[in-house]
């Protein structure tokens, strides 16, 4: 049994729920479909209720309108633990929010770069990227890339430069506020240029809670938890939460924590559905409703340049993050556009 949050339960759970007050939590709920409804039948074996289960998803999906939200959406994706699939969700829901019609784009700040691989945007030493917005003097439109041949998808890539930015804004004036700026810049530059407004802007973080994690959180209003279905994957949330309570207490009161993603789920395990269980006992109103497995295809799809959703949009992992995103989508509400 999972017993992490035991001695924190009351004092975490109130802390979420302040960062949450301005976001509508639940989403409505998804169609009735049952295996009934799609011809698919009971199956006693894990293949045959995976692919069960897919039908069940590709039937949830089709036709679905994305609601485009009245303003753009900041969403920090945020985890100072490594390895929980953070980078798996932040471009694999743009990717998901694109094909749903939605303008999106992705700012890869993770000096690894891992965000930008996935999404095929080109970052070699010398391609322009956050680093140049953050402490070169460029403005955050400069650096905007498309994302291949998806449309409504385009990226902010991260080069090797970034590894010291974090050095290198100690001693700038309001270092905090970089990215903010530049987020504003954006949206005057966008209007100049009489372009569509962007629908979501997702800011894929390091693993860490320094100065570019920070950033994102000052620029953002919501913030996306994904976890690792594993212990320890869960001791770290705490910190995460304090920290999003003091940036909201001192320099951004706009920033809820709008949902928590569970990642690297195998239903086979009696840790993972104790994770679940928990984590859901614990913050019932965020943990959202659909899991991403393990998988893969997601693992696999950053090799050819591609999120999984464009490189096998069928597999389990591809229609799990379609899923999220939906969710993610209705969770705000909004008119379609």
């Amino acid at each position: 049994m999972v017993t992490c949050f035991q001695d924190a339960d009351s004092e975490d759970s109130a802390a979420l729920s302040r960062h949450t007050s301005g976001v509508p939590i639940q989403p409505p709920p998804l169609p009735d479909v049952s295996r009934e409804t799609v011809g698919v039948s009971a199956s006693d074996t894990p293949l045959g209720d995976q692919v069960a289960a897919d039908a069940l998803r590709k039937m949830r999906l089709r036709g679905r309108m994305f609601p485009r939200p009245s303003d753009t959406r900041v969403i920090a994706v945020a985890n100072q633990k490594g390895g929980v699939g953070k980078t798996s969700t932040a471009v694999n829901m743009a990717a998901a929010l694109a094909v749903g019609g939605e303008r999106t784009l992705v700012i890869d700040l993770d000096p690894q770069g891992n965000a930008s691989t996935a999404l095929g945007a080109d970052h070699g030493a010398e391609a322009l990227s956050i680093y140049d917005v953050l402490l070169g003097g460029h403005g955050l439109a400069e650096a905007v890339v498309p994302c291949g041949s998806q449309n409504n998808l385009w990226c902010v890539p991260a080069t090797i430069d970034l590894s010291g930015a974090e050095i290198e804004l100690v001693n700038e004036p309001k270092r905090e506020y970089r990215l903010y700026e530049a987020l504003g810049d954006l949206r005057r530059h966008r209007r100049r240029m009489e372009e569509d407004r962007l629908d979501y802007i997702i800011i894929d973080c390091p693993p860490s809670l320094g100065l570019l994690t920070l950033n994102a959180f000052v620029g953002a209003k919501e913030v996306l938890i994904p976890i690792q279905c594993e212990y320890y994957a869960l001791e770290g949330l705490s910190q995460l939460l304090r920290t999003i309570e003091l940036v909201r207490d001192s320099l951004n009161p706009m920033l809820d924590v709008t949902a928590i993603l569970l990642t690297m789920y195998d239903p086979r395990t009696n840790l993972a559905r104790d994770v679940v269980r928990e984590v859901t006992e614990h913050f019932p109103r965020q943990v959202m409703r659909a899991t991403i497995p393990r998988s893969v295809r997601i693992a696999e799809a950053p090799g050819f340049g591609q999120t999984v959703v464009t490189y096998d949009p069928h597999s389990t992992g591809a229609l799990s993050y379609q899923e999220a995103a939906l969710e993610l989508a209705e969770r705000a509400g909004g008119n379609h556009g």
